[in-house]
């Protein structure tokens, strides 16, 4: 009972850490820069944290446990917007859910290696999660017309995007986002790891 409940208090301050990577819808002109950027850093949290948990327990499952507090705590943390007049197809919540998944195939799959949940589970955790959240920008309902009307309340009035620009990663955010994704997200699986020897 100890073990789940050291994993509630982690995963819930590791959606503290990420409670603003789905938002970047809101950064309109930069958009596509900001997802690949948040895309890695949601990838960090989510391959760093579950993987400790999982090697913690032993038992595969426990990723999609630590994912799905995650996502339950963001979707209450987002209910925020409601109260700001945002519309419901405007708030943005990341999905870590079948990354986490992934995670607990590999290491269900490879009978509890360690080594192997490294490779292919921090792999499949980097190349996966960006391409899952692009559901996000898909979803979102002309996220241009929107953001003008419902300019980001923690914006200053002059900071107010006034036409969109394209940044250096526009072309392709979600195969910038899993290319670098599944690099640091193999290293941050082996710290996960790593944080049980201690």
């Amino acid at each position: 009972c100890t073990h789940y409940l050291f994993i509630v208090v982690v995963a819930v301050n590791s959606t503290l850490l990420t409670i603003n990577a789905g938002d970047y819808i809101f950064y309109t002109d930069w958009a596509w820069t900001s997802f690949t950027v948040f895309s890695i850093s949601q990838t960090l949290m989510l391959a760093v944290g579950a993987t400790y948990y999982l090697t913690f327990t032993g038992v595969p499952g426990t990723a999609t446990y630590y994912g799905l507090i995650m996502t339950v705590y963001t979707w209450v943390a987002k209910g925020a917007w409601f109260a700001l007049g945002y519309p419901y197809d405007f708030i943005v919540t990341p999905i870590w859910l079948p990354s986490a998944m992934l995670l607990d195939l590999a290491y269900w799959a490879t009978k509890r290696n360690k080594h192997s949940l490294i490779l292919f589970g921090g792999v499949l955790v980097g190349m996966s999660l960006p391409l899952f959240n692009m559901v996000n920008l898909i979803t979102v309902a002309d996220p241009l017309e929107t953001a003008f009307k419902y300019p980001r309340p923690t914006l200053p009035p002059y900071m107010t995007p006034i036409e969109p620009q394209v940044g250096k990663f526009y072309n392709s955010p979600v195969a910038l986002g899993a290319g670098a994704g599944a690099v640091v997200s193999v290293t941050f699986t082996a710290l996960g790891c790593k944080l049980n020897t201690w």
